[in-house]
This record gives C-alpha cells, structure tokens and sequence, in this order.
C-alpha cells in the first residue's frame, strides 16, 4: 500500500501554496499539494496580462490593508521583493520594471509557474491537481483529507486556497468554510482591486467608455495618481482599482482630473489670456471627450474674461474633487484579489500558525492582508508562504 502519510498536507497550488510547498520540501519535509483545479498557478498564469507583475521593488508593510496594519511586516521583512527576484534571476527568466516599481517576465508568466514547480521538484513534492477535497477532519493529532476514495494524513495542514476572486478560475470560499470549522474568525470578504459601477446623474460618464486620463483618486485620506479609465459600467483603470479597495459602499470618492495644475490658475488665465475658454483649456489637458463631458457639467460656456473669478474658483475646485458616487463594484467576478479573509488575530505573524488549531496554518490571499495593485499581493503569497514553510 501506498504511504498516505506527509508531514505536510498544503490545500491550493497557487503562488502561496507553490512557494510553501517547495520550501518545505527543500526543508526535507515530505510534502502533498492539492488543488482542485486541472492546472498549477492559474491566477499566476493570467497575471499582468499573461505576463505575471511577480512582484513590486517598492513593497512595504504600510501598503497592504488589514485589521492589523502590523501584521505583515514580520514575513515582508524576512522574504523579500529582492529574494524572490534572486530567484527569478537565478532561472535566467528576463523581466522588466514597468512603472511604479512593477516587475514583470519579459516573457511569459508561464515562466514563473514552471520555475516554482521546478523547485518543487527539488523537494520531491508530490502535487495532484484536479482532485476536489471530499472532507477534512482533525483526530486531535493529524489532520485527515478524504479526496476521490482516498484518505490523506499530516500533522501540518496549510490552507492556500486563496479568496473568491476571479470564480471563473475556480475561485471560492473554501478557505473561510475550513477557517470557520476550525474556529478561526473570518473578516467579511469584499471585492477588492476592482471597477467601480455608477449609475443615476453620474450615467452621463458611462458614454465616455475608452477615454482614460492620469488623475489622482481620493477616498478618505488615501489618494493614488495613476490612469482613471471611463467604462460601459463607470469607472476602472489603476487609479480607480487602488482606491476601490479602501472605498466602501455608500462612500463617495474624489477625483482631481488636473493634478498638475496650481490653485488659482483659471483666474491667472483669465488675466493672461482673457478670450480663452474653459473648453479650449480643458481640451489641451484632457482627451476631448472627457473635457466636453466635463465642461456641460459645469456649464460655463464663452470666454474667461465674460466669468467671474468666484465661478472660476468654483470650477477649479470641482475639477481638483469632482465627486462620484459609486453605486457599487464589478464584484468578485472582476476583481483581482479579495479584502478580508481569516482574522490576523487567529494567526502567528512569524508562521502563520492558527493560534487556536495546533499544526493549521493559513497563507496568501486567504487572510485578511491585501496589497496594493502592481505585484504587491504576489509578493505576500511569497513571503507568507516562505514564512508558515520554516515551521513545517
């Protein structure tokens, strides 16, 4: 008969869970991994548009969201963006900064999924892909899985199957379903790094789907300046996807379509060149569309020198905070990673070991710690995932 027994059992071959197992497996740890899905990595996979941001040279503690802001930090500080860049490095794989300390494969994100298999391979870890799990249980000392007529066992059990995003890559809440089993508190998912919908007197902007223009977007404190994207259903792009996951329903958020320009710089222009026009000048600074739309908006039509300095000190501030109202979001179906998850308060943020169950550790996405957009959150599935395999 076969030995169904492991050291480790490590439920989701995304990146946490490959990185997890492999460093384990290289621990001398003997290691099972298991995904329900027919294929290794495929959040990885489609990544940066299927060229994987595997990471971000700017990562840091204070750009993740979480009950506990302190969280984070042990594991960050331990694995770094560096480290794994060391590794990609050391495969040979060519990448490239894009923007904002964004990096990613010259080549294909496919690169990234074959090289955390090759490392699994080194620590002779046996993966089964494509075998939903039928049941897990606890005996007090091993933690058992039942899965296509077979029952596995481990004294550590690792729960990397991330959070409901993406469901058409066979996403789901499993790992709240086990948290919760096992006692653990789970922090309410939310869609997080996604559109915006709007809908009311804000349909208008709906009509500008395709125009895209840098802004800075503004909820609360936080504020982000990157593109802002018009769509069929309302707003998207970078800008909008960092802000939505600080953004709660009900909340209006802010933008600032001219982020360069200086305060009293209409009533300045008007003193300079007083036959210009709010269209004329917003033309020059936006895509024509989006300036018309603002301007019908703001209805100040004729030259500058025909509008007094208070109704050109109104429109300024309008056009630094105009003010939307979203309606909600694209939901998990768009979204790129889940807020929430498993309570920080359960887990070790040294091994990422449930306070509570004795050997279950969680990692990645399903915990409450999310990153900002631009390889952030793929650093967290390294570094948690690094983190929880040294106590394997």
């Amino acid at each position: 008969m076969p030995d169904t027994h492991y050291d480790a059992i490590i439920l989701g071959a995304g990146g946490a869970g490959l990185m997890c197992a492999s460093v384990a497996g290289q621990r001398g740890r003997r290691v099972l991994l298991i995904d329900h899905a027919d294929r290794p990595g495929k959040k990885i996979l489609i990544s940066g548009g299927g060229r994987c941001n595997f990471t971000n040279i700017h990562t840091a503690p204070e750009r993740y969201l979480s009950q506990n802001p302190h969280f984070a930090k042990s594991a960050l500080s331990r694995y770094t963006a560096q480290d794994f860049i060391a590794l990609v490095d050391s495969y040979g794989i060519a990448h490239h900064e894009k923007t904002l300390g964004q990096l990613f494969c010259d080549g294909s994100a496919q690169q990234i999924v074959d090289m955390l298999l090759a490392e699994c391979t080194k620590g002779d870890v046996d993966i089964r892909l494509g075998q939903p799990i039928d049941d897990v249980s606890h005996n007090g000392t091993d933690y058992a899985l039942a899965l296509a007529g077979e029952t596995f066992t481990a004294s550590k059990l690792v729960v990397a199957t991330g959070g409901p995003s993406i469901p058409k890559m066979g996403a789901t809440g499993f790992a709240y379903d086990l948290a919760r089993q096992f006692g653990l508190k789970v922090v309410e998912p939310r869609p997080a790094l996604v559109p915006l919908t709007l809908g009311g007197d804000e349909i208008m902007f709906r009509e500008l789907s395709g125009v895209a223009a840098e802004v800075v977007a503004r909820c609360g404190k936080t504020r982000f300046r990157e593109a802002a994207l018009f769509t069929h259903r309302g707003l998207s792009g970078p800008a909008i996807l960092q802000i939505s996951s600080y953004w709660q329903h009900g909340e209006r958020l802010h933008i600032n379509f001219l982020p360069d320009m200086q305060s009293g710089w209409l009533a300045r222009t008007k003193r300079e060149k007083p036959k210009a026009t709010l269209p004329s000048l917003l033309s020059a600074q936006l895509p024509t569309r989006l300036a018309a739309a603002l301007v019908k908006k703001l209805s100040l039509q004729g030259e500058l020198a025909n509008l007094s300095d208070k109704k050109l000190s109104l429109a300024e501030a309008q056009l630094a905070g105009w003010s939307f109202h979203p309606n909600g979001s694209e939901g998990f179906a768009k979204a790129e990673v889940t807020a929430g998850g498993v309570s920080t308060a359960e887990l070790s943020s040294k091994t990422m070991e449930a306070k509570k169950a004795s050997g279950l550790y969680v990692i990645g996405e399903a915990i409450d710690v999310t990153g900002w957009l631009g390889g952030y959150n793929f650093q967290w599935a390294w570094a948690s995932g690094w983190a929880a395999a040294q106590r394997l």
